[in-house]
């Protein structure tokens, strides 16, 4: 019987040979990674930069990686239910894009600890999950600059969405790079308590204009800012995408973030087997934040020096909280010479001088 099954054993190999048919080697299975959206992907703003990313992905990698996305995902508990399913799901890689997913990240990582996980903007880490955010209060900065030149009113406007410290410094950062330029700056804000509601947008830039600013700016999602500056005759800056197709006239640039650099980072150290969690802190030197072509209206003096203080930005030279640097009750927070340190930046509470009330509790 031995001697049978050996026969026919090699019989079927040689007919197999014959015919061409050789054992096929298992294709390595995909690298799942998932997005988990705040907002709509749609053509602009937070939630589109990082989809572009996601494109980036699929463009670098091809068919080894697998990406899905979750949009509209809520804040709430909503989002603990939609990052567990999606470990569930098998993605080996989650990225979840808004501060406010920090808790529920952290609550599933716990859970799934061969799942490597990343929040933006936050910063609990575990021996699974990364942190990444931007320096973009060095683009809010050089915004801040062009407005400073530019203002006829001396008075900026800016509409805020949560007084979390990521919103807080890119505000200071505005106001300070227009007094760098004009000591005479007071900036306005209006919150509007979302990151994106394209009605209450509009109410507060309306709202900024009719106190006087005449150049706007923004930490929410939608063009509406923008569109509101090219109905009312002022200047505007595009927040998180170029937005100048939403105002021609107004829009002067945009502070933007190229989240594909980050992405395809993190994707080459999870196929090389290298990942680790990391706070990663990237800015304009490492092309995290981009600022977009300056409008054709920007004077030529201040194009020149709007790209040198880029380079010093770049080159370190320029560091935006450098002393000395009071609060808006006039108490000093960082002493000439001295800058603040970044444990103290990323946490930070606390508004400039220059700009008017006070943050909402």
């Amino acid at each position: 019987m031995f001697r049978l099954r050996s026969t026919l054993a090699a019989i079927a190999a040689a007919t197999g040979l014959i015919l061409g048919v050789l054992p096929v080697a298992q294709a390595a299975e995909p690298l799942k990674v998932a997005f988990v959206y705040l907002g709509p992907v749609g053509d602009g703003g937070w939630t589109f930069q990082h989809d572009q990313g996601r494109r980036a992905l699929e463009k670098e990698f091809g068919s080894k990686i697998k990406t899905t996305f979750v949009e509209n995902v809520p804040e709430t508990a909503d989002a603990e239910r939609v990052i567990r399913q999606l470990a569930v799901d098998g993605n080996q890689m989650i990225f979840t894009t808004s501060f406010g997913y920090m808790d529920p990240t952290m609550k599933v990582a716990k859970s799934f600890p061969k799942v490597h996980f990343m929040h933006a903007t936050g910063y609990k880490t575990a021996a699974n999950v990364g942190t990444y955010q931007t320096r973009f209060y060095e683009g809010a900065y050089l915004l801040g600059m062009i407005a400073g030149k530019m203002t006829k009113t001396n008075t900026l406007g800016f509409v805020g969405s949560f007084p979390v410290p990521e919103v807080v410094r890119n505000i200071n950062a505005y106001t300070l790079g227009a007094q760098s330029v004009n000591p005479k700056i007071k900036t306005k804000v209006v919150w509007v308590n979302t990151w994106y509601d394209p009605g209450k947008e509009r109410q507060a830039a309306e709202t900024l204009v009719a106190q006087g600013a005449d150049m706007l700016a923004q930490n929410t999602d939608s063009p509406a800012v923008v569109q509101v500056a090219e109905e009312k005759g002022v200047h505007a800056f595009g927040w998180d995408t170029d937005m100048a197709k939403y105002g021609p006239k107004a829009h002067l640039t945009a502070n933007t973030e190229n989240w594909g650099v980050y992405y395809i980072q993190e994707v080459k150290r999870e196929l090389a087997g290298t990942w680790k969690p990391e706070q990663t802190l990237w800015g304009i030197k490492e092309n995290l934040v981009v600022l977009s072509p300056l409008n054709a209206s920007v004077p030529a003096d201040v194009s020149k020096l709007f790209n040198e203080k880029k380079k010093d930005i770049v080159d370190g030279k320029l560091i935006p909280f450098a002393g000395p640097l009071k609060d808006n009750t006039g108490a000093v927070k960082v002493a000439a010479g001295a800058v603040l340190p970044m444990g103290d930046l990323m946490s930070i509470n606390w508004l400039v001088n220059g700009v008017e009330g006070s943050l909402p509790k």
